[in-house]
């Protein structure tokens, strides 16, 4: 079984759980909003997929935050990351020894078919 990590209302995460499901590829929701990941398993998918993958510079909440005037080095963006999990770029899925960021139909159907 897979593990998505998102939110419901997400649109890109929409798209995965669609994408699974269309292919009959079995999952479960870790809902941001109702569960947190802890900061080691932050850490693993920055590690494995890269902060610029799963550190989202792009949305509201890193806009609202300001966060771009602290000029952030990884270790302070992975400390974002831990306290304020809007931050995360959707969904993230671990499979076999990778991590995957954000929904791409062409990778996953390499990867998951």
């Amino acid at each position: 079984m897979l593990t998505v990590y998102g939110i419901k209302n997400c649109d890109s995460v929409k798209k995965a759980l669609k994408f699974f499901k269309e292919h009959n590829i079995e999952t479960e929701l870790f809902d941001f909003k109702k569960e947190t990941p802890s900061p080691e398993k932050i850490e693993m998918w920055v590690n494995k997929a890269g902060i610029d993958k799963v550190f989202n510079n792009r949305g509201t909440t890193y806009r609202n935050l300001k966060l771009k005037e602290l000029n952030l080095d990884e270790a302070g963006k992975i400390q974002w990351l831990c306290k304020e999990l809007m931050l995360i770029k959707r969904p993230v899925i671990e499979y076999k020894d990778m991590v995957i960021v954000g929904f791409n139909e062409e990778i996953y159907k390499k990867t998951f078919l």
